[in-house]
């Protein structure tokens, strides 16, 4: 296996892009700059190499005498203690599923069972579809009511006003995202959380965005529930459930008889992905690689300082170059504000598709579209072409976001 190179401090942008091959790729003698990490970011060496070995000599499935599976068994506790210290909590209340869309309707379902008319569930225009769509499925199957708080358009920040009227006696529960993926706004979900606990609801939160770009602490965050995905954080497709430990005993969940009812493994229907469990576990010891500390909290909480310190200026330098270009209408909160460094934009003339293809053949990755934040495109006006989506990762340079200025500028330019 491929060790990443440790530093007494963390490392530098040009050491951590040495350990990703997907960097090294060209595109027609273009060097690619990838900015779809809102969609998935590249993964390092170590994290392949934790993929392909459990593959290679460790493959089996669980609970059984035998060395391989037996290795297994350890393997996916080690992985649960990992991502337990990703999110600030215990590895009982970690839980592993195909993705977060999947894990949510899964719980969903779970939570709806206790659940009927009069009963209430609150949902922001803000979120990803996989934080609506859950819920809604609850509406159908089990009459409940469907609350949905809108977005400041002007801001792009969630209307606090109408999230204090939305929660009521009859609210069961608050789903909420973290982060924006389409606007990249971050919400302070502690603030949610206290307006949910006045009036007695539950707190589910979508981290998907948010861990790429903060250190989740779901302590902090005081939810019942929450779910992100190791893909969005330099690991493989593999969802993250956390779950507290007596919401997750108390859930009324879909399993079969023989299946294990202790937690968290309740919550996981069939053979999980071991491959992806070794390999999410890996990215996470990958990121407290980079960084000193006495613990890998410790060392995860320091790489998450830095990494937030480089995109901060990185996506400044972003702001201000597209707000230079005259037909670029930028979307989202302005730097100095909650927010992670991803955007979306639009270019008078030019359809997010046609940016997209264009800036492509240049080796620039971009995203177009909606990206399943549908309501919030709809809301912005664009809901047929959707919007140019940006997304800043760890390994983005100064060099790559000056390559998609100059590539928007003459595409602006071109109209």
């Amino acid at each position: 296996m491929t060790e990443p190179v440790l530093s007494p401090a963390i490392l530098s942008v040009e050491a951590i892009r040495r350990q990703f091959p997907a960097l090294r790729r060209k595109l027609d003698g273009h060097q690619v700059a990838y900015f779809d990490g809102p969609g998935g970011t590249q993964v390092p060496q170590v994290v392949i190499d934790a993929f392909t070995q459990y593959l290679a000599h460790h493959n089996a499935n669980t609970h059984w005498a035998y060395a391989t599976s037996r290795e297994t068994d350890a393997m996916i506790l080690e992985a649960r203690r990992a991502l337990a210290d990703f999110l600030g909590a215990q590895p009982d209340e970690i839980a592993f599923g195909a993705n977060m869309t999947t894990l949510t309707f899964h719980l969903a379902r779970a939570l709806g069972r206790q659940w009927g008319p009069g009963d209430e569930i609150v949902v922001t225009e803000l979120d990803h579809h996989a934080n609506i769509a859950p819920w809604q499925a609850v509406v159908r199957e089990r009459g409940v009511t469907l609350r949905t708080v809108p977005f400041k358009v002007e801001t792009g920040e969630l209307d606090w006003d109408a999230l204090g009227q939305a929660l009521t006696s009859r609210t069961r529960l608050l789903a909420i995202g973290a982060a924006s993926n389409a606007l990249g706004t971050v919400t302070n979900v502690a603030q949610a959380r206290e307006m949910a606990r006045a009036v007695g609801a539950l707190v589910f939160v979508d981290a998907v965005h948010y861990a790429p770009h903060r250190l989740v602490d779901v302590r902090t965050l005081g939810c019942d529930f929450l779910a992100c995905s190791s893909y969005k954080f330099y690991g493989p497709h593999l969802g993250v459930l956390y779950g507290r430990r007596d919401r997750l005993r108390a859930l009324d969940v879909a399993k079969l008889a023989p299946a294990p009812d202790s937690v968290p493994e309740r919550l996981e229907t069939g053979t999980q992905n071991h491959e992806g469990i070794a390999a999410a576990r890996a990215a996470v010891d990958w990121l407290a690689s980079l960084a000193e500390g006495h613990t890998r909290r410790e060392r995860l909480a320091r790489t998450f300082e830095v990494f937030h310190e480089r995109e901060s200026a990185l996506f400044g330098r972003l702001w201000d170059g597209l707000g230079a270009i005259r037909t670029v209408t930028r979307f989202g909160p302005p730097p100095g504000r909650p927010r992670t460094g991803t955007m979306s934009l639009a270019i008078k003339g030019v359809s997010p598709e046609q940016a997209a293809t264009q800036l492509g053949a240049e080796g620039v990755f971009v995203s177009h579209g909606d990206f399943y934040a549908t309501t919030v495109v709809e809301r912005l006006g664009f809901s047929r072409d959707g919007l140019l989506r940006i997304g800043l990762s760890c390994y983005s340079t100064q060099e790559e976001v000056d390559r998609v200025l100059v590539g928007i500028d003459r595409l602006a330019a071109s109209m």
